[in-house]
């Protein structure tokens, strides 16, 4: 009963996020009795050798120039071969943008059913059950399946990856049958921002602002703090809808789910919308006027207060903190 891992892979480089999925599946192995198989689409071998520190046992690489960048058919094509290849009994997915998107396509690919965004899996008789949020984060769904595998996408920065020393992992060709000429639509050019920033479903720190900053003028306070913290900048659909902040930025049900160490909320009030995207970080720290805001009742620790007073003051302090410390 073989743990199947999808590796994403960007600019020849394996994305952070697959080690928190081959961690979980090194844990689930331990209860299916099977092996954990990492499967990788890609224009050259990514390094997925060294993937057997994190967990995986085997490598399956599906090469193709085509795969350079992310290839929606080629990729479902890839995973689809490896399911027929090893029989997995469940199938992985970090709950990337990548994994969004193409979690979806292997599912109708192979015309069984797809638990998303989970937050917590365990084997009870040999089975697996997927639990996830549902209505904005008020409930949690737990989830079988019906047909194997049971396809899963993890929500990033909930599951912790797993060392399992410097063995290596053994990588195997994959091939499938893919034409590039019947390809309806295809990614042409991924243009990355400037400046190596962490995106905010892989960041440890995350510092929020939303409307209550007044306008973009203001965001410096947010980006100041942020950097003091070695944080990650986020914003409130309200914040992205004004073109204050770029889309990349927004946090929230229709922007990006995270689960950092540490989010600060700053002038964020706490529509559900918002706390969907947040509402799973380990730490909240809410700073907001109005001591009524829902961003209060979800928050570890809340601070009622100014942010043009605050926001300089926690900024000072956290860089004299830090002083020395990095």
């Amino acid at each position: 009963m073989a743990i199947l891992v999808f590796v994403e892979q960007r600019d020849g480089r394996v994305r952070p996020v697959v080690r928190e999925a081959l961690g979980e599946a090194t844990r689930l192995a331990k209860a299916l009795g099977g092996p954990v198989v990492a499967v990788c689409a890609a224009a050259s071998d990514p390094g997925l050798a060294a993937l057997g520190e994190a967990g995986a046992e085997q490598a399956l690489l599906a090469t193709h120039e085509a795969f350079g960048r992310y290839e929606p058919s080629g990729y479902a094509a890839a995973v689809a071969a490896a399911v027929e290849r090893i029989r997995p009994a469940v199938a992985l997915f970090a709950g990337s943008a990548m994994g969004r998107d193409l979690a979806p396509r292997v599912a109708a690919k192979l015309r069984i059913g797809l638990a998303s965004d989970c937050t917590a899996l365990a084997v009870e008789g040999g089975t697996l059950r997927a639990t996830r949020p549902v209505y904005a984060g008020k409930a949690t769904q737990t989830v079988a399946f019906k047909k194997s595998p049971a396809l899963v996408t993890l929500r990033p920065k909930v599951f912790a990856p797993a060392a399992t020393g410097g063995t290596q992992a053994t990588v195997s060709p994959l091939d499938l049958s893919y034409d590039p000429a019947s390809v309806k639509a295809r990614v042409t050019e991924v243009k990355a921002e400037q400046g190596g920033k962490v995106d905010l479903t892989e960041a440890e720190i995350i510092v929020s602002g939303g409307r209550g900053l007044k306008g973009p003028e203001h965001f410096h306070l947010i980006e100041g703090l942020a950097e003091a913290l070695g944080a990650t900048v986020g914003a409130s659909r309200a914040v992205v809808d004004a073109g204050w902040r770029p889309h990349a930025d927004q946090v929230g049900q229709t922007g990006k789910t995270v689960s950092p160490k540490l989010y600060v909320a700053v002038a964020i009030s706490g529509a559900i919308q918002h706390l969907a995207g947040m509402s799973s970080s380990r730490c909240i720290v809410a700073i907001n006027k109005d001591a009524d805001a829902p961003i209060f009742k979800v928050a570890n620790y809340g601070v009622v207060g100014d942010l043009f007073e605050l926001l300089p003051k926690l900024t000072e302090a956290a860089k004299a903190y830090f002083a020395g410390k990095r």
